[in-house]
């Protein structure tokens, strides 16, 4: 194998290994500097833990953009919703059936519809330009102020108790030092990632896009992979079904946005004939398995399997149009 490549590959194992254990220092830091001010577990939950998951598919995505690359960017956000709803709770499902009881999440359903058919109308045109990146980054601002004042009206939810569970115990110092460590480990190891996974693709002759879709969308979602399995093993199952929920609504609103405010492109028509409707098509499966019209939601190991069965299908509809 050519030395460069090598270079590259270890460029970009390593970013993600950093990636990932800076986004969970991050979240560490900032969710007990959040408790040490007072701020509500369930305001922590919905705002500050659903961000951190998402902090390294956002980096990534300023990242590529900044370096001219900002296909890679789009790929990382629709490629890591896909990945969060078909591999991340798919293989959550398999290993512990997740019975939803959060009426918070119910509310959030179709917020997360709402977002996606948003992002679709923006990109119907076949670019990403500036007034979208600053439409959908009005919308991250909107949702944000949702989800306080969804925090400090819900009383009693599931979610708030198992939040206040995972939130750390840390002194002010302790807390604000994990947080700017972790911020540190998310800008470098994001830089290192996309340096190493732009120039495989270069190399492997794949473009920017897929490798986003694949490699990049994979490694971003690790963290909200660790984070739903233990919430699962743990016993708290809405957290498990929020990180992905909430994650994949940011990534819509940041992850998409940014590349449009930093860099707008021409976007490849692929991103509309095949990539959106695979995220729709398997959001829609979520809904239909979690929501749970006639009492809580639940999904179960069978359901799982499905959901890994989509991934899987996504995974070779994209090996065949790259052969084509």
């Amino acid at each position: 194998m050519d030395t460069s490549l090598l270079l590259s590959l270890f460029a970009v194992i390593s970013g993600f290994a950093l990636l990932v254990w800076g986004a969970d220092r991050f979240v560490h830091g900032a969710a007990a500097t959040a408790r040490n001010f007072g701020v509500s577990p369930l305001i922590i939950g919905l705002t500050i833990v659903g961000i951190g998951t998402s902090a390294p598919e956002i980096l990534v995505s300023v990242m590529a953009a900044m370096q001219g690359n900002p296909a890679l960017g789009v790929g990382n956000a629709l490629g890591s919703n896909i990945t969060n709803i078909a591999l991340v709770l798919g293989a959550t499902a398999l290993i512990t059936p997740l019975c939803v009881k959060s009426e918070t999440l119910r509310r959030e359903y179709p917020l997360m519809f709402a977002i996606m058919l948003v992002a679709l109308l923006l990109v119907m045109d076949g670019e990403l330009s500036r007034p979208d990146g600053l439409i959908l980054m009005g919308g991250l601002g909107a949702l944000l102020y949702w989800m306080i004042r969804m925090g400090l009206r819900q009383n009693h939810d599931p979610m708030e108790r198992e939040f206040e569970s995972e939130i750390p115990h840390l002194t002010t110092g302790k807390a604000l030092f994990w947080l700017i460590v972790g911020m540190l480990l998310l800008l470098g190891s994001s830089r290192i990632l996309v340096w190493g996974a732009v120039n495989i693709a270069h190399a492997l002759g794949i473009s920017d896009l897929v490798i986003g879709l694949t490699i990049v969308a994979i490694g971003t979602s690790l963290p909200e992979l660790a984070a739903s399995v233990m919430s699962a093993l743990r016993k708290e199952p809405d957290i498990a079904i929020g990180n992905v929920i909430g994650s994949n609504m940011f990534n819509l609103l940041a992850v998409l946005g940014l590349p449009g405010l930093i860099s707008p492109h021409v976007l490849e028509p692929e991103i509309l004939s095949r990539d959106f409707p695979f995220m729709i098509g398997l959001s829609i499966a979520m809904f239909v398995m979690a929501y749970g019209f006639r009492g809580d939601g639940r999904i179960n190991r069978l359901e799982g399997l499905l959901l890994l069965g989509g991934y899987t299908a996504y995974m070779v509809t994209l090996y065949i149009s790259i052969k084509q």
